[in-house]
């Protein structure tokens, strides 16, 4: 039967997700007197800062942690979530407890020694540690945990990509955690952990070949040889995509967390890419004129930006800013100065810009940046993002008394426009790039008609494609390798910016997506390719190759690379002729062929992918096996890239769930028969591959492997919420057999799924990283849900089956 979920299931926008989050807390994520980087950025209210406490930072509803019953309680559940990425030291000041305490209490549950965890480990992972002891521990402990101020926790969950929002915009009440010893029924239950875990761990749960962040190191350093570059003509430029690993923060100033090393420049450079992009906040990067504090050491930030301009030009690399301005201010900041207030959120507003001071602000400041570093590739700005910059980047410019009275076209061409103002008063070379992402259909034709000739128009290439996935018609949002645009959406835009005589460029992800972005790059790569030759042939003249993830240098930016290029007679090159290029240059001629059969078979069953936006967003793909199982509902919803959960219904979204069921499952298959065949083709030449030609193929069978787990985990996970739902909606025993036997089912094969993917990790550490939420889990999460799985199979399922 055909459903149609275009109707009911409008679009929905990675900002409705965040201002959603905002709403369920009424906007109070922060008490007005922490303004804006409260510990980072200095006073911008012209007051002394009030010091914070850990009472300060938000709970919103504060309901009761989840259950984990596979754990004796909650101080075994700390030591087992932290003791691969926090010392034991650490974790004993965090409880008031010995160091000793916390070894003894490891190894009874049969964890080794801990592992050494550098100080990058440490600040690569705090995103990571933050989550798994989110239901653990209370603010003041977790702050303990990580040796931090409360204004170093507000900032992070303010301004890290809306992690607060990610968390749910909810804090659990959690009870201060003691340290105790354990009594003799706790010290039987440990002794029954470390037997699950030396059976299916003998080696140990923490033993890695490739310890947690060894990519890092691996792409900082340079490739061993380079792209093959013939004379030829490219007909996208730029194609700029983000860092695979950036921390966020300040890293104009952290040059210990640099996140473009010469090597991974280099590396870069040999997949094609011409551009890689920083996000920038102009009060950070030139004077602010209303608060000098603000802009501290804004002299050194472009010192450094200079030096990394010129390092990248030298592997022929531009360097792009983000801009998202003017940045809001706190209303105290206002109190002085009410001429240049604009609309209000909550215990925010808007740098009107309509203001003459503020236009000559953003004017100036863009000629400073472009002055101070004129090598700069250039800047792109997105005026209707999630955080409130003009009047009508929310769409609320009604509530200006100065925007009100202008339409939205009119002031965010004009925004953009002040930008260009700025670029050509420095007479740099540096490129403005337009996206459209956030503005109302209605204003496109105004915004577009209004901006300066020199703008370039950036719109996201799959929005709007129409799908059918398992007889559910519906449309992409955005952040999908599984559809192949471009879209009406964005052909209109582009359509309406030629007219103008303006460049135009398409926003894609050619790595990876929300669809799974745990693993560096989904080898779907005929999709990809297909991608590459519609906006060829849409004379699209340029490709931001991903937002914040899909930076790492693969196969994928290699092929979209090779797609921009035409022969030496002028011809565009065919999307075979291309894959089976990359696929030599990286595997070898012998087994070639068998790669890009099992490229296309992946891109076959990707197109299987039950997309929605929400789904992307909420259901457990990227968590994978990591994700618990709860033999009761736990209440909570699932949260926007943050904590799965149970919510069924929150990840299926438009989908019945026996058909989201059906759609992963197919998508399963597909990866997983396209990865067994293509492990019997190569087998009988693996002797014959190079060192690196062989260490590819791994590596690709490997992710190829993962991503399947991850498709197969969230079709069993919704399996068992749909199977747990029917076993309580029972009125008696009989019927429950069955439910049972697939719940049974289930739980085995997740544990089998965990154990694999645990190996996998092990030897590859990429597996289970994305940038912008650091490690989904680590190896004692996965060993954690074998746990999990085993309680349930021993304790939950006899207990259903004697009461049947």
């Amino acid at each position: 039967m055909k459903y149609s979920a275009t109707k009911n299931s409008k679009a929905i926008t990675r900002r409705q997700f965040v201002q959603t989050g905002v709403m369920a807390t009424g906007g109070l994520i922060f008490a007005p007197a922490f303004v804006r980087a409260a510990g980072k950025g200095g006073d911008v209210s012209g007051k002394s800062a009030t010091v914070m406490q850990a009472n300060d930072l938000p709970k919103g509803k504060a309901p009761l942690p989840v259950s984990l019953p596979h754990f004796p309680d909650r101080l075994h559940a700390f030591v087992w979530r932290n003791w691969q990425l926090v010392t034991p030291e650490r974790m004993a000041a965090a409880i008031d407890a010995k160091t000793s305490d916390i070894l003894k209490l490891g190894k009874a549950m049969g964890l080794e020694r801990p592992p050494r965890i550098s100080a990058e480990q440490r600040k690569r992972s705090c995103l990571t540690v933050i989550r798994r002891n989110w239901h653990l521990l209370p603010y003041e402990q977790l702050l303990k945990l990580l040796n931090w101020t409360p204004e170093e926790m507000a900032f992070t969950l303010r301004e890290d990509d809306f992690m607060y929002i990610k968390m749910g915009s909810l804090k659990p009440q959690c009870e201060p955690l003691k340290y105790s010893p354990p009594d003799p029924a706790t010290v039987e239950r440990e002794k029954e952990i470390a037997q699950i875990a030396g059976k299916y761990f003998p080696d140990g749960v923490c033993q890695t070949s490739d310890e947690l962040f060894g990519f890092v190191s691996r792409l900082s350093e340079k490739p061993s040889s380079k792209r093959e570059t013939e004379a030829q003509k490219t007909l996208f430029s730029p194609r700029f995509c983000y860092s695979y690993f950036a921390l966020y923060g300040d890293p104009l100033l952290d040059r210990d967390a640099d996140p473009y090393p010469d090597g991974y420049l280099a590396q870069l450079a040999a997949t094609g890419v011409d551009g890689v992009w920083l996000q920038a906040v102009l009060s950070k990067l030139s004077p602010f004129p209303w608060d000098e504090k603000l802009s501290a050491r804004y002299e050194e930030r472009l010192a450094n930006l200079r030096a990394l301009v010129k390092r990248a030009r030298k592997h022929g690399i531009g360097i792009y800013l983000y801009l998202n301005e003017p940045r809001s201010m706190p209303l105290a900041f206002y109190e002085t100065r009410p001429q240049l207030k604009g609309v209000v959120e909550n215990d925010y507003a808007a740098l009107c810009t309509s203001a003459p001071e503020v236009q000559q602000y953003l004017i100036n400041a863009v000629a400073s940046i472009s002055k101070a570093v004129p090598d700069l590739g250039g800047f792109f700005t997105i005026t209707g993002s999630e955080n409130l910059s003009n009047c009508w980047s929310h769409h609320k410019g009604t509530g200006c008394p100065r925007c009100g009275k202008r339409t939205a076209a009119e002031v965010i061409a004009e925004t953009n426009g002040l930008f260009q103002q700025g670029i050509k008063q420095a007479g740099t070379g540096a490129k403005l790039i337009a996206w459209d992402w956030g503005w109302a259909d209605p204003w496109v034709e105004g915004i577009i008609s209004r901006l300066p000739a020199d703008v370039a128009l950036m719109s996201v290439s799959e929005w709007g494609v129409p799908i059918n996935r398992g007889g559910v018609e519906s449309k992409i949002g955005e952040y999908s390798i599984s559809a192949i645009g471009p879209g009406p959406r964005a052909t209109n835009h582009w359509q309406l910016a030629r007219q103008r005589g303006l460049k135009t460029i398409a926003k894609i992800q050619a790595g990876n997506t929300w669809e799974l972005s745990a693993v560096p790059y989904i080898p779907a790569l005929e999709n990809v390719a297909r991608h590459a030759a519609n906006l060829r042939e849409a004379n699209v003249g340029g490709l931001m190759l991903g937002w914040t993830l899909g930076g790492y240098p693969s196969p994928n930016l290699e092929v979209v690379a090779e797609m921009a290029q035409a022969n030496q007679s002028g011809q565009a090159v065919t999307v075979n002729a291309v894959l089976e290029k990359v696929a030599r240059r990286r595997f070898g001629q012998d087994v070639a062929s068998a790669v890009v059969e099992a490229w296309k078979k992946i891109s076959v069953a990707f197109s299987e992918f039950p997309f929605h936006i929400g789904t992307v967003y909420r259901a457990p793909m990227n968590y994978g096996p990591s994700n618990l199982f709860w033999s009761e509902p736990t209440g909570y919803k699932s949260t926007m890239i943050g904590f799965p959960y149970d919510d069924l219904d929150g990840w299926r979204v438009v989908y019945p769930a026996e058909t989201f069921i059906g759609q992963m499952e197919k998508v399963a298959n597909g990866f997983d028969n396209a990865v067994t065949a293509l492990r019997q083709a190569v087998e009988p030449y693996k002797k014959k591959l190079s060192s690196a030609e062989r260490q590819n193929l791994e590596g690709e069978i490997d992710v190829a492997d993962a991503a399947a787990i991850h498709f197969r985990t969230t079709a069993n996970q919704s399996r068992f919420v749909q199977a747990r739902q029917a076993l309580a909606a029972l009125k008696s025993a009989e019927g429950a057999a069955p439910l049972l036997d697939i719940l049974e089912k289930v739980l085995k094969d997740e544990i089998t799924l965990a154990h694999r993917l645990h190996a996998i990790q092990s030897r590859d550490s990429r597996i289970g990283f994305e940038a912008s939420n650091q490690y989904y889990y680590v190896g004692v999460d996965l060993a954690e849900k074998i746990l999990n799985c085993r309680d349930l199979l021993d304790r939950w399922i006899p207990a259903q089956r004697r009461k049947s």
